[in-house]
């Protein structure tokens, strides 16, 4: 995000609705730090513009300090229209498609995260039985992740022997799923937050998990991590005990997600190679 200098008028509304805390309002104008900011543009998109002339609210504003009062336009607009969404050029548009909800993901054409994730699996059928899907969310509001420790995180789940989802927009940036190794020149950008996701067979799961306990100390960000499987005919949780056995106490928040409405993914229709390599 940018803010026209001509127009900022220093009232200070942009601060708090900053979703990474990166606007400060210096020498009375608002200033952006862009090596921060991850391009979601809910400044933009929560403050209204009431589109005043500039030099009009710096008069009235002047004026009100003569006999001590103060010119506080409402919290939610932007007097004089100050903010600026640039034109991103890549790799920079990547932190506007990760990070505002608003814009899809070329890759997936879906918006938000991008991805439908393991949990519709009753539906898209990603994991099959004696598989265990991870999805690894990395970073958060006034944080944030770099692609750099993303790669970090997906290396090393590679080396543990996991298959990266193919319709994940983080899989896209990879230039070796093998590997988990993304395009160099997006290592350096930053976003609000993205999801690795990935399968792997349920026996060399606590191998995963244990190296991601041990990257979690190597990042400069912070993950979560979810697990999922398909649950057994007599509705066991197949990763309860996995995951217990590796030091991780399942959280309270855990869900069955349904399918509302569409078809339900039946195994048995997956026969045959090309079927068996779906993420």
């Amino acid at each position: 995000m940018q803010i026209d200098e001509r127009k900022c008028v220093g009232c200070g509304n942009c601060v708090p609705v900053c979703t990474m805390g990166v606007i400060s309002v210096v020498n009375g104008r608002s200033e952006v730090n862009e090596e921060e900011c991850v391009e979601c543009n809910t400044c933009y998109r929560t403050l209204r513009s009431e589109g005043y002339p500039p030099s009009l609210v710096r008069a009235a504003r002047w004026l009100l300090r003569q006999v001590h009062l103060a010119y506080e336009p409402a919290p939610d607009v932007c007097p004089t229209g100050a903010l600026t969404p640039p034109e991103l050029a890549w790799p920079r548009s990547l932190r506007a498609v990760f990070s505002d909800p608003t814009v899809k993901h070329p890759s997936t054409g879906m918006g938000g995260r991008g991805t439908e994730e393991i949990k519709s699996n009753d539906v898209t059928g990603r994991l099959r039985s004696g598989e265990v899907g991870l999805v690894v969310e990395m970073g958060r509001p006034g944080l944030g992740a770099r692609f750099r420790d993303l790669q970090t995180v997906a290396m090393a789940l590679a080396e543990a022997g996991v298959t990266f989802e193919a319709n994940n927009p983080v899989t896209h940036l990879m230039t070796d799923t093998a590997t988990g190794r993304l395009r160099e020149e997006v290592l350096g950008e930053k976003v609000m937050s993205a999801i690795i996701e990935c399968r792997i067979d349920a026996a060399r799961a606590p191998r995963a998990l244990a190296v991601l306990r041990r990257v979690a100390g190597e990042i400069e960000s912070v993950l979560s991590a979810a697990i999922g499987a398909r649950c057994g005919p007599d509705g066991s949780v197949p990763y309860a005990a996995l995951a217990a056995e590796s030091g991780f106490p399942l959280s309270l928040n855990t869900k069955t997600n349904l399918g509302l409405g569409r078809p339900r993914f039946e195994e048995r229709q997956a026969a045959g190679p090309a079927a068996s390599e779906r993420g």
